[in-house]
């Protein structure tokens, strides 16, 4: 793992009703959609486990170690919405930017909060928007009003937003 530093591999936006609004792959050509559409929908089992113990925080930390590589780290919003960060430990190689980082044995909770409240601040700006109808995306009125529109999110704006972040994030970042 020499000369390698963590990276995001995966970013998915799950609703308050357990339905996915938003998945990211980084890079996208590499990474294999349907597996890590099936690990967002494990962790939904591991935010239902932790919820009763939770109180105002709303940073979920690790929600498990998939393998040596991949990591998952949950955050839920007051509204229900739960962000998931899937990093690979051995996501990229590391730049002259990146030598501090390559020195680390692990990655730290805090390593990721950046990250978390970027996503957070991008989907308040995505609520925010006039045009934009959170309950359009939930399943339960999509199907009701026999909506033929989808439950995932289309916004060009919070979908590059995402992008930013998710190839903007290394550890040791602060500020996103």
């Amino acid at each position: 793992m020499a000369g390698r530093v963590p990276s995001i591999a995966c970013i998915g936006i799950i609703g308050k009703h357990n339905n996915p609004l938003h998945i990211s792959l980084f890079p996208p050509e590499a990474r294999a959609p349907l597996e890590f559409s099936f690990l967002l929908s494990s962790s939904l089992d591991i935010f239902e486990a932790r919820l009763p113990h939770k109180t105002a925080d709303q940073d979920f930390g690790l929600l498990q170690a998939v393998d040596e590589r991949l990591a998952m780290y949950g955050w839920m919003t007051n509204t229900g919405v739960k962000f998931v960060i899937i990093v690979d430990m051995e996501g990229r190689s590391a730049t002259s930017s990146d030598a501090k980082v390559t020195a680390a044995v692990g990655l730290r909770d805090a390593d990721v909060k950046p990250a978390f409240r970027a996503l957070q601040t991008a989907y308040i700006g995505l609520m925010r928007n006039p045009f934009y109808d959170p309950d359009q995306h939930s399943p339960l009125t999509a199907n009701a009003a026999q909506s033929v529109g989808s439950t995932q999110i289309t916004s060009r704006r919070f979908i590059d937003e995402v992008k930013r972040i998710g190839e903007g994030w290394a550890p040791g970042v602060s500020n996103l």
